[in-house]
């Protein structure tokens, strides 16, 4: 690689926001918002993620809450996602609405309803600096009061004292569903004195130790692996509150009044809350969606009178009314140029040559490598900053003399955005969990130890001064055998040839061990035909395929998906 391109060092996103921090517009909008008589701020010409960049650099420090209203969905969610590169998630918050797809089909998301309820919780506890980013279908949904949000909360901390039958006569009165395993918000589950509880306001389901009536410890643990994953202190635990509690306060009376409101269009959003409220209310579902859930809803002059009470900032292309103070940005986005890299050198050698930085933003180093390979290849000499995250849109910023480009843009990729409810969907499909729900008496498992038998459901037996469950499994002539639930992995469904029953295994024969060191035999005869099928290979002559060219590389750059390791390892052999 050029020496001269070695110079320029990959930074961090946290050092580009340092860097993006010292734009003059920071310093004049944060003079600006020490003014208390100035209501209604815009900023004008905010393009692409300099909006999301520039925001993240404002409340970076900041003590004050934001709450950032995007046009949808889609738009929020990249919003958040940039904002989360750039601050990271502990103060940042997603608020969505409550349902999987439009608010009229009443399709209830517990996801959805996870995040909701983190950032009811929050600002519940009073806290400072918090970035909440949302969407008008959110904002139309009225939510519990803080009264009824406390009345609603078990809270519980190391060290106190509490019977654990107060504990599971609380869960029951918020409609908690008492299951063997919690892999979804709103489930509890008692082992002994383990209690799991899926709360509706944390991504994660907490394990709560007690030792007599004392809360020994709480942890947070992964569902797929049922392994701990952080220790807390304290929890609150928060049920369904569409189910236990009735929506009647607006978003916007749950939030500090110094809230500073930082809107991308206000008349969208007003004119698009009033149309989710009459679409509710005229929507007659179909004879197969009985079951749905209608929200109270606030319609759109009413939320825009309450938003009026709060400051704002605006930033698209036009603002409501007559603002107290517009700020300008001379901000371009990046250009199209659909993966031709004659086209982008030069677009590059003109920003350099007008004296712009070039910074190219990507979550791989591998594809930075590639972009840096392919000049060099065509022989163009274009130094640039690697960034190690990306954006979702790149600029170019006037004022800074800064190109912020990202790599997928360059490539023409799609970009997906992640939200933190996405670890509580995957939740609800872990895999060992899921299966023992989806087992019902009859089906055919596997035990490691055993070998094939029939499933005979849970059964709850005696240990100690208590009871736990286990997995009852029947073997040929009735034989039964008892497996804890600590040893699930041990258990999988049978899957053969379908529609021909296995022949189930005699407990104490040896048959099964016998059948596995036959197997096991035959898996070490295939290993040794492939290692020698292998050691006659290394023996021949391989061909030399010559060194990738600009063109490989642009190629291998463009694919839609990221490989994979074993696809990447695969790649290099090969080559």
């Amino acid at each position: 690689m050029d020496s001269s391109v070695k110079l320029h060092g990959d930074i961090s996103i946290a050092d580009l926001l340092h860097q993006y921090s010292l734009h003059p517009n920071i310093g004049a909008l944060e003079t600006l918002l020490k003014n208390p008589s100035l209501k209604h701020i815009h900023c004008e010409g905010l393009q692409a993620s300099s909006s999301s960049l520039f925001f993240s650099a404002l409340t970076g420090n900041n003590t004050r809450s934001f709450l950032f209203i995007l046009n949808d969905l889609e738009e929020a969610g990249y919003f958040y996602h940039d904002m989360t590169q750039a601050l990271g998630t502990e103060h940042i918050l997603f608020f969505p609405s409550s349902f999987r797809r439009a608010v009229k089909y009443g399709q209830k998301d517990a996801a959805n309803e996870i995040l909701r309820t983190e950032v009811l919780s929050r600002l519940q506890k009073g806290e400072q600096g918090l970035c909440i980013v949302t969407y008008p279908d959110a904002l139309a949904e009225k939510v519990v009061s803080k009264k009824e949000l406390n009345d609603k909360t078990l809270k519980l901390h190391v060290g106190e004292q509490v019977d654990t039958v107060f504990i599971t006569d609380v869960l029951r009165s918020y409609d908690f569903e008492y299951v063997d395993y919690v892999y979804e918000p709103g489930q509890y589950a008692v082992r002994g004195s383990i209690i799991d509880i899926f709360s509706f306001s944390s991504e994660y389901p907490y394990r709560i130790d007690f030792f007599g009536d004392e809360v020994d410890s709480i942890r947070s643990f992964e569902i797929e692996t049922q392994l701990s994953k952080e220790k807390k202190e304290s929890v609150s635990i928060v049920p369904d509150l569409t189910k236990t509690g009735k929506g009647n306060t607006v978003f916007l009376d749950f939030i500090p009044l110094d809230t500073i409101l930082v809107i991308h269009d206000f008349f969208w959003l007003r004119e698009h809350i009033e149309a989710v409220s009459n679409e509710v209310s005229s929507f007659s579902p179909k004879e197969e969606l009985i079951e749905i859930y209608k929200p109270e809803l606030i319609n759109g002059s009413e939320f825009a009178a309450r938003a009026l009470d709060f400051r704002r900032i605006e930033f698209g292309n036009r603002p409501t009314g007559t603002p107290d103070a517009v700020i300008s940005f001379a901000i371009h986005r990046q250009p199209i140029y659909h993966k031709n890299f004659a086209l982008t050198a030069e677009s590059f050698k003109e920003y350099m040559r007008q004296g712009y930085t070039i910074y190219i933003c990507s979550d791989s180093v591998k594809q930075t490598d590639r972009i840096r390979a392919i000049f060099e290849d065509r022989g163009d000499h274009i130094p640039f900053t690697a960034v190690d995250k990306t954006l979702h849109e790149g600029f170019a910023d006037d004022t800074l003399k800064i190109c912020l480009f990202t790599d997928h843009q360059l490539f023409d990729r799609f970009h997906k955005y992640n939200l933190k409810s996405d670890k509580a969907r995957s939740g609800k499909v872990a895999l060992s969990l899921k299966e023992l729900s989806q087992f019902t008496p009859g089906d055919y498992v596997v035990h490691t130890d055993h070998g094939v038998g029939r499933f005979a459901g849970l059964v709850r037996m005696p240990n100690g001064e208590s009871t736990q469950e286990v997995i009852k499994l029947v073997y040929q002539n009735e034989d039964v055998v008892f497996v804890s639930i600590h040893s699930l992995h041990k258990v999988s469904k049978y899957r053969g040839k379908d529609g021909e029953a296995p022949h189930l295994n005699k407990l104490g024969t040896g048959a099964w061990e016998k059948l596995k060191e036959r197997t096991k035999t035959k898996i070490k005869d295939i290993a040794r035909d492939l290692i020698k099928l292998y050691s006659q290979r290394r023996e021949e002559k391989g061909f030399a395929y010559s060194p990738d060219s600009f063109l490989q590389n642009e190629l291998e750059a463009g694919f839609i998906y990221e490989d994979t390791p074993d696809q990447s390892k695969s790649t290099a052999d090969v080559k």
